[in-house]
């Protein structure tokens, strides 16, 4: 792969049977701009805070200006170009380089690499694996007891949970539900905060037609999205509420027009005011001790 100026350093690499294991640095002085292709499957997972406004695009399935959101912890084939942009520009990682053959054998053979999986690939949120690279990391910086052995036997799990993950891509999604990264890129944007998403936005940001999120959703969570959305909401403004945010600040926080109608909607759906539902949790209260 290209690289901007900078310079990349490899702190450490251990050769096992199925993969070469780094323990890498990286500085830039511009952003990062990366295009190309790789011969191996690359897995890596960032030591470092990175900004969260790194994006990936596969030109040969997307066409070039399609791009999607990278994680901390990605991964990404051979035989597909990768282009990648980033604002970083100092990175630490631990990196697992895994030969097409022994990807192939956990595989059972050849790999279709769907855009479901190559979205998914990009931004891994599967703590075991993350913790599993943590611990890769930990024995690359500080060597013990037979640590080769040690971290071949650790890159041998990572592969298999690997596997794992990517061959469960797309399972969901044959029954009619949506699939987890896909989830997760709903509740994430949820989590963002601000004016609520309409179902055009998650939609896009899904790779689905209105109408397909709406019924996979369904299907995979049993209640609509708007409902979900709603519910959303409405636990947002309960919590703001008992930190002590005044209802008309909560009601344009949670993207309400008003107070007013923030009050009516909060009562349809709790059966009590936004001031009520403050004052019964404040009477119900323990007393500190």
């Amino acid at each position: 792969m290209g690289r901007p100026n900078g310079t990349r350093t490899v702190a450490r690499e251990v050769a096992t049977r199925f993969c070469r294991v780094q323990l890498v640095s990286a500085e830039w002085d511009a952003p990062i701009e990366i295009a190309g292709e790789t011969a191996d499957h690359h897995l890596q997972l960032s030591l470092l805070p990175q900004p969260k406004n790194g994006t990936a695009c596969f030109p040969r399935l997307w066409g070039p200006h399609r791009f999607m959101p990278m994680g901390e912890m990605f991964f990404y084939p051979p035989g597909q170009i990768l282009h990648i942009r980033a604002e970083c520009r100092h990175q630490e990682a631990i990196v697992c380089i895994f030969n097409p053959e022994a990807v192939a054998h956990y595989f059972d053979g050849a790999v279709e690499w769907t855009g479901s999986r190559l979205i998914a690939g990009l931004d891994i949120a599967n703590t075991g694996m993350r913790n599993m690279l943590l611990r890769i990391a930990q024995e690359m910086r500080r060597p013990g007891f037979a640590s080769e052995a040690y971290i071949e036997l650790m890159a041998g799990q990572m592969l298999i949970d690997l596997t794992r993950y990517l061959l469960g891509i797309g399972q969901s999604e044959t029954g009619g539900g949506l699939s987890p990264w896909r989830l997760k890129l709903i509740d994430e944007r949820l989590r963002d905060g601000g004016l609520l998403p309409t179902l055009r936005e998650l939609a896009d940001r899904c790779n689905l037609s209105v109408r397909h999120l709406t019924r996979a959703f369904r299907a995979s969570r049993g209640r609509s999205i708007g409902d979900y959305i709603a519910e959303y909401r409405m636990e947002r403004a309960k919590s703001l509420l008992l930190s002590g945010v005044a209802v008309r600040t909560v009601s344009k926080e949670i993207g309400f027009t008003s107070a007013n109608n923030f009050a009516v909607t909060f009562r349809r759906m709790t059966g009590e005011s936004p001031r009520e539902f403050k004052a019964r949790r404040a009477f119900n209260k323990e007393p500190q001790a």
